[in-house]
């Protein structure tokens, strides 16, 4: 059975959206952006079974076409992307992952803890503050550094409060997200590989999310959070 794939098509129709985004030209190419879009979620839908292969994915949502544009500058009333996301089932189960289809060399796929809300931020941190070795080592093993490069994610200026400014993982306390990201040109969203290239990174990415959801569901002594 031949791979998923995204179709050179969606690339070129993306394109001619971001040149022509406004609604009286979107809706004389609204049967053409169905069919696209049709494509697309069976691809992210395939890819939502090869995740539950491996891991328990909850839902797949798949983000509007339409932009909220109140309250932006921008008032182009369309994304030029598609873009979807997977979630994890169970409250022991933590992390997510995400995937963007954008023309001009800007699709990117991205995994982790991107806005986690205030007690998970400090349960985190605590965790880095106390001993930070096996995140270290988890994220700098070999064949992860191979699948998803450097840690990234919008740090503080400083030292968050009620942690040392001079603490050796200040780096990492610092951090306000804790994602990895990974870009593909065009050419490499319409090859033919490229279902099998966004499969293995997202399960490269395990090690990091069986460490992130210990830490998450366990106190400092390692108790159970969990009922």
């Amino acid at each position: 059975m031949s791979k998923p794939i995204i179709t050179e098509e969606v690339i070129q129709f993306l394109n001619r959206l971001k040149n022509n985004n406004n609604r009286e030209w979107f809706a004389e190419h609204k049967k053409e952006f169905k069919s696209i879009e049709a494509e697309v979620k069976e691809f992210y839908t395939n890819l939502m079974e090869d995740l539950n292969t491996h891991d328990e994915i909850e839902k797949l949502k798949m983000f509007r076409i339409y932009r909220d544009v109140r309250f932006s500058k921008d008032k182009t009333p369309y994304q030029h992307h598609f873009a979807g996301s997977f979630s994890r089932s169970g409250a022991r189960l933590r992390g997510g992952y995400y995937l963007r289809i954008r023309p001009g060399d800007e699709s990117f796929m991205a995994c982790g803890f991107w806005q986690p809300d205030k007690e998970d931020l400090l349960r985190i941190r605590k965790e880095l503050e106390l001993n930070a070795t096996e995140f270290e080592n988890t994220i700098n093993e070999k064949s992860f550094k191979k699948a998803w490069g450097e840690l990234k994610g919008e740090e503080l200026k400083t030292a968050p409060k009620g942690f040392d400014k001079e603490h050796p993982n200040i780096g990492l306390l610092r951090k306000k997200a804790y994602v990895f990201t990974h870009e593909f040109s065009d050419d490499a969203v319409i090859s033919p590989k490229f279902f099998d290239d966004v499969s293995s990174r997202f399960k490269a990415i395990r090690p990091f999310f069986n460490l992130m959801s210990d830490i998450l569901t366990t106190n400092l002594n390692g108790e159970s959070l969990l009922d």
